[in-house]
C-alpha cells in the first residue's frame, strides 16, 4: 500500500454522513459505498485509505496506530477514553446523553438509584459529581426495557429524537451532555503527519461551514 493516511470510519448512518463530508472536502473513494467485500479502500490519488469499524472500536484502532485518523462520537471518547488527540468537532451525529425514566418518576434519595446503561463510566462519573449513590446495571441491548420491567429506576443513554422513549411511556428527566462526532488522531501519527492532517482537518472544517 502507498504511504497514505488511514482513516477509521464508524459503521452506520453516522459513518455515511462522515464519509460524505470527506468526499465533499476532496477525498472521495467511490468503492467505499459499494457492495464490495474488501476491507480497506484507497482513494484514486493515494491520499487516504478508509475502513469501516464498529463505532466503539474506532478509538482503539486510532490509539494503537492501526489508523492515523478516525471519527468517533463524544460518547465513545468519554466512555472508553482512548489516548488520542481530539482535533475537531465535525458537527455531525448531534444528539445528547440523558437520564430517562418512567413518566412521573421521582428520585428517592434515601435508597440507591438503579441505573441501566451501555455507558457505565459516563453514568458513574455523572452521578459521582452529584454525590448520588447508584447501582449500575450494564446492558448492551434495548436499554428502554429496564425501567419498564422494573430492572432499573432510570436509564442513561443517547437520545436523538426521543420517539422511542415516548412510545414506551418514558421521558428524559436530566440531560448529561451534548454528543457529536469528533475527528481524532493517533498521537505519534499526528506528530509525523502534522501538515497533512492539519490540511485535511481544515478542509473538513471549511466544508462544514458551507
Amino acid at each position: 500500500m502507498k504511504d497514505c493516511l488511514t482513516v477509521a470510519l464508524p459503521k452506520g448512518r453516522l459513518g455515511e454522513q462522515v464519509y460524505a463530508r470527506f468526499a465533499a472536502a476532496g477525498y472521495p473513494c467511490p468503492g467505499l459505498t459499494g457492495d464490495s467485500r474488501r476491507l480497506i479502500f484507497e482513494t484514486e490519488d493515494g491520499a487516504l485509505r478508509y475502513f469501516w469499524s464498529k463505532p466503539s472500536d474506532v478509538g482503539a484502532y486510532v490509539e494503537r496506530g492501526a489508523a492515523d485518523l478516525g471519527v468517533a462520537g463524544r460518547d465513545i471518547l468519554l466512555e472508553y477514553r482512548p489516548a488520542v488527540y481530539e482535533l475537531q468537532d465535525l458537527g455531525l451525529g448531534l444528539c445528547r446523553m440523558a437520564v430517562a425514566a418512567k413518566r412521573g418518576f421521582r428520585d428517592d434519595r434515601r435508597r440507591t438509584l438503579r441505573v441501566a446503561t451501555k455507558f457505565s463510566r459516563i453514568a458513574r462519573d455523572y452521578y459521582a459529581s452529584l454525590g448520588r449513590d447508584i447501582d449500575v446495571i450494564h446492558l448492551n441491548g434495548s436499554i428502554e426495557l429496564a425501567p419498564i420491567l422494573d430492572l432499573s429506576d432510570v436509564i442513561v443513554d443517547i437520545v436523538e429524537t426521543g420517539t422511542t422513549l415516548k412510545e414506551n411511556e418514558l421521558e428524559v428527566v436530566e440531560t448529561i451532555l451534548p454528543i457529536s462526532a469528533r475527528l481524532i488522531a493517533n498521537k505519534a501519527g499526528y506528530a509525523f503527519h502534522k501538515r497533512r492532517i492539519d490540511a485535511l482537518a481544515a478542509a473538513l472544517a471549511f466544508d462544514s461551514e458551507e
